[in-house]
């Protein structure tokens, strides 16, 4: 398959899929999952929260068999939504790192509270939390799959978790700039030292910031 129709055969599989990004397929977002099964890496039962509707969606688009959901990657069920217990909540934000649409606000030492409309029921909040204050509820009784989602919600997880993705971006470029700034001014200042005699000790020094540098530099690149 060419480039350009490996590429759309990945936007249409991506689509059809309900864009919770719980990792239950065994990549890390719903686009990889798509992703794999476009280069015939990974089978169209994959994917929970899809359920059997989405495998029909797949199926439809890869030529492949309808197959029943894998159970080695969960059961189908309703659209679910993550809920914090306000008094047990100890404020750690590990819960907040861990959502992939960032549905869940607050800060350090401060309670939690999850955006209803955006929470995916991705469940990947729940291993993290240190007090296990995180439960989960049934919001679409009686309907499970993509039964229970909207094409409108499926597109609004797919858009926050694609400015979750970015904001981690360019939170890590932001830390590695500090980094280097950090390092750039101790090896000005050690330049500038006008009390270190000892040359050895100095190129000692400025080797080891240089190094850092160095490396700072080599992540910007990467």
């Amino acid at each position: 398959m060419n480039p350009v129709a490996l590429d759309e055969l990945v936007q249409r599989l991506d689509q059809a899929l309900p864009q919770t990004q719980c990792t239950r397929c065994g990549y890390p977002d719903c686009h990889s999952y798509a992703h794999a099964i476009a280069r015939g890496e990974a089978a169209i039962n994959q994917c929970p929260p899809g359920g059997a509707e989405g495998i029909t969606r797949l199926a439809a688009l890869t030529g492949c068999p309808a197959l029943p959901l894998n159970p080695e990657h969960g059961v189908e069920g309703p659209l679910r939504l993550a809920v914090i217990d306000e008094d047990w909540c100890i404020g750690c934000t590990l819960c907040i790192k861990a959502c992939p649409v960032d549905a869940i606000v607050g800060s350090n030492k401060v309670m939690h509270v999850v955006i209803d409309e955006a929470c995916t029921g991705c469940e990947l909040c729940i291993p993290v939390c240190p007090v296990d204050c995180i439960s989960l509820t049934d919001i679409t009784p009686g309907r499970s799959g993509w039964a229970a989602w909207r094409a409108d919600q499926a597109e609004q997880a797919r858009q926050r978790y694609r400015a979750h993705e970015i904001r981690l971006v360019r939170q890590k470029q932001e830390h590695d700039d500090r980094l280097e700034a950090k390092a750039a001014h101790k090896l000005a200042n050690l330049e500038e030292a006008s009390h270190i005699t000892d040359t050895v000790q100095l190129d000692r020094k400025r080797a080891v910031i240089e190094a850092a540098l160095a490396r700072a530099r080599a992540k910007r690149g990467a």
